[in-house]
Formats: structure tokens, C-alpha cells, sequence
């Protein structure tokens, strides 16, 4: 019984530093709706070294999962952000650099924040 005492105790302290992390990354989907025929000039900013950059600032890039709808008209990223204010100015146009881009390609956006069922 005593060692099973122990292993509840360990799993707990897991389970706590696994909460603290988890609570730095914020799980967040956004969905992009694009202007006609501007999925490339999309697609070029987000993957070009200035997008990249600016978007290290908001979440942890590898995490990212992206979908694009079969027209190319909307796009979907599901990321795990680290810093919301970034994020919000990133997609609001107050960021000096995505501004221009935006201001040519996005439609509208949507933000939403996700919880684990």
C-alpha cells in the first residue's frame, strides 16, 4: 500500500507541472476569409522570413495546424499562443508589418479560443 501511496503522490506532482505548462499556451483557432485570387499573397507573407518572425512573437509555430478551404477563399490555423496581445494586433492591423498584407488580402477574421473536452 505504501508504494502505491508514493505513485498516486508522483503522478499528482506530474499532474500539477503538466497543468502549469499547459496553462502558458492558450490553444486558439483563427479563421482568415480572403479577398478573391489572394490565397498567394497570403500564403507568400505567412511564409516568408518578416511573417515568420512576427508570427514566432504570438505562438509556437510548430504547434500549428492549418487548413485551407477548397476554393481558397477562407483559411483556418489552429495555434498554440503564448502572447494574445500579439495576436490580437497581429490580425487587427495595428501590427506595422502584417498591416499592409492584411489590408490587401483579409477579408475578415475570426478568433476563437479552445478548450479540451
Amino acid at each position: 500500500m505504501h508504494g502505491q501511496c508514493k505513485g498516486l503522490i508522483h503522478v499528482t506532482k506530474w499532474f500539477k507541472v503538466y497543468s502549469i505548462k499547459k496553462n502558458e499556451m492558450k490553444d486558439m483557432l483563427v479563421v482568415g476569409k480572403l479577398k478573391e485570387g489572394k490565397f498567394g499573397a497570403f500564403m507568400s507573407f505567412m511564409q516568408s522570413e518578416e511573417g515568420m518572425e512576427e508570427r514566432r512573437k504570438v505562438a509556437d509555430l510548430t504547434k500549428t495546424l492549418a487548413a485551407v478551404s477548397p476554393d481558397q477563399s477562407a483559411v483556418m490555423f489552429k495555434i498554440s499562443v503564448h502572447d494574445e496581445a500579439a495576436l490580437k494586433s497581429f490580425m487587427n492591423g495595428s501590427n506595422p508589418v502584417s498591416k499592409p498584407v492584411w489590408d490587401d488580402v483579409m477579408m475578415s477574421y475570426e478568433i476563437f479560443e479552445l478548450t479540451h473536452v
